[in-house]
């Protein structure tokens, strides 16, 4: 059995030269003069209850990484937050080079998800993104979870001003991110989810151009609520949504046309009201505000259209 050698010195310039060692070595690794091998021996021997010493291979540095990794997922998995983001930084620290302190990285930005850290995950996340580009798949993820993130960093509580009227600039910022997503991955498995969320983040835009169309409208000036208008549906077109916010978006995009018609009524613009009114019935034919529009549209001749 080969008992391990440590790294020591002995005056006689012999005895050092042979047992000087730059790592761990083995007794028979060193070949001393014939008339010291018996003292060598001894030494070993004396040394025999050394631990071992284990080269690092790269079979045992990706086990020891996933075991690692493993560990740091059981306090995840318990919602034990701070101590999983601990785990996970050391996963980072001591297993760098493997495919498990790219994991780690994901899973710290996602326990700050968890913990509604939201500006620090969207940090993390971007982060590993501007890290990791050629990873597609987690990549990917990463780019949704910034979306989910944004979205819900959007305020919405009902001791604020209505959501039509507050500052809608978190929301558009959203809207970017999770339209740039759909637009980069639309087969990814996060998809179905971004466009949902896309969806609603466009169906709260609209609102709020719509909004301030009719508050245009009301203090008389026209061409802004009309340019509002406009704004909404040309700037979130209807092939962004998802199927699951269609029926909504719908009858949002008849709301808009069938304001649009009634402020070219009070503009005396008919044949621009009655295309207005033309394309909910053609597009839009299946919502109630359609019943609205066909009505309008028998009373235009009346009315000079």
């Amino acid at each position: 059995m080969r008992a391990p050698c440590v790294r020591f010195f002995l005056r006689a310039p012999v005895l050092r030269s042979a047992l000087l060692c730059r790592g761990p070595v083995t007794c028979r690794d060193v070949a001393p003069p014939v008339g010291i091998a018996a003292a060598l021996l001894s030494a070993c021997a004396l040394l025999s209850g050394c631990d071992e010493v284990h080269p690092k291979t790269a079979l045992g540095y990706t086990e020891g990484a996933k075991h690692a990794y493993e560990m740091a997922m059981e306090q995840f998995n318990t919602r034990h937050w701070v101590e999983a983001e601990a785990a996970m930084r050391e996963v980072k620290r001591k297993y760098s080079y493997s495919k498990y302190a790219r994991l780690a990285e994901l899973r710290i930005a996602d326990a700050d998800y968890e913990q509604e850290k939201y500006s620090d995950a969207i940090r993390e996340y971007k982060d590993f993104v501007h890290a990791h580009r050629s990873d597609e798949e987690d990549v990917a993820y990463a780019r949704a979870r910034i979306g989910e993130a944004m979205y819900a960093e959007i305020p919405d509580s009902f001791l604020m001003a209505s959501a039509e009227e507050r500052d809608q600039g978190s929301v558009v910022d959203a809207y970017k991110e999770l339209k740039s997503f759909v637009t980069d991955y639309p087969n990814a498995k996060e998809a179905a989810h971004v466009r949902d969320l896309l969806g609603q983040v466009t169906a709260r835009l609209i609102r709020h151009e719509l909004y301030v169309a009719r508050f245009y409208s009301g203090k008389g000036n026209f061409d802004a609520a009309v340019a509002r208008v406009q704004y909404a549906l040309h700037n979130y077109p209807q092939e962004t949504v998802s199927p699951h916010t269609s029926e909504a978006e719908d009858s949002l995009r008849a709301e808009a046309l069938l304001l649009l018609g009634e402020t070219y009524l009070k503009m005396h613009k008919w044949d621009d009201a009655r295309q207005a009114f033309e394309a909910i019935v053609r597009v839009h034919g299946r919502t109630p505000i359609a019943v609205q529009a066909r009505n309008y549209l028998t009373v235009l001749p009346a009315r000079g259209g």
